[in-house]
C-alpha cells in the first residue's frame, strides 16, 4: 500500500478526483458529529459497501452527496471495487482484508481532515 501523502497527491492530479470537495452542509455534519463519529460511519460504508467478494450493484454503490464519507469515497477512487483496482491494485472478486478496510478508512480520513481544516 502505497504513501497515503503520495497518493493524495496523485488523486490532486486527476481532473475528475479533485473536483470534490467537502461543502457547508459536510462541514457542518462534521462538527455536530464529530470526526470520530466520521471514522465509525467510513467503516460502517465500507464494510458493507465495499468488503465483500460480490457486489451486484459495482460502481453504483456510493451516492455522489449525503455524506462526507460519500464524498472522500469518491475523491480518494475508494468509492467501488473498480475503483480501488485501478488506483491500488486490490483485485476484485474477493474479500477485502481488515488492513485493506483500515488502510481505506485512514485514507477516508486524511482526506476529510484535509478538507476540514480548510474551513477552519
Amino acid at each position: 500500500m502505497q504513501d497515503i501523502n503520495y497518493l493524495l497527491y496523485k488523486l490532486s492530479k486527476s481532473k475528475f478526483r479533485s473536483g470534490f470537495y467537502l461543502k457547508e452542509e459536510d462541514i457542518k455534519y462534521i462538527d455536530k458529529k464529530g470526526l470520530d463519529k466520521i471514522k465509525e460511519h467510513a467503516y460502517d460504508f465500507i464494510n458493507k459497501r465495499l468488503r465483500p467478494s460480490v457486489i451486484p450493484n459495482d460502481g453504483k454503490q456510493t451516492p455522489m452527496r449525503g455524506h462526507p464519507i460519500f464524498i472522500a469515497e469518491h475523491a480518494t477512487a475508494t468509492c467501488c471495487r473498480g475503483c480501488l483496482n485501478k488506483w491500488y491494485g486490490i483485485p476484485k472478486n474477493r474479500e477485502l482484508t481488515d488492513m485493506e478496510v483500515d488502510y481505506i478508512v485512514k485514507v477516508l480520513m486524511m482526506w476529510i481532515s484535509n478538507e476540514y481544516k480548510k474551513y477552519k
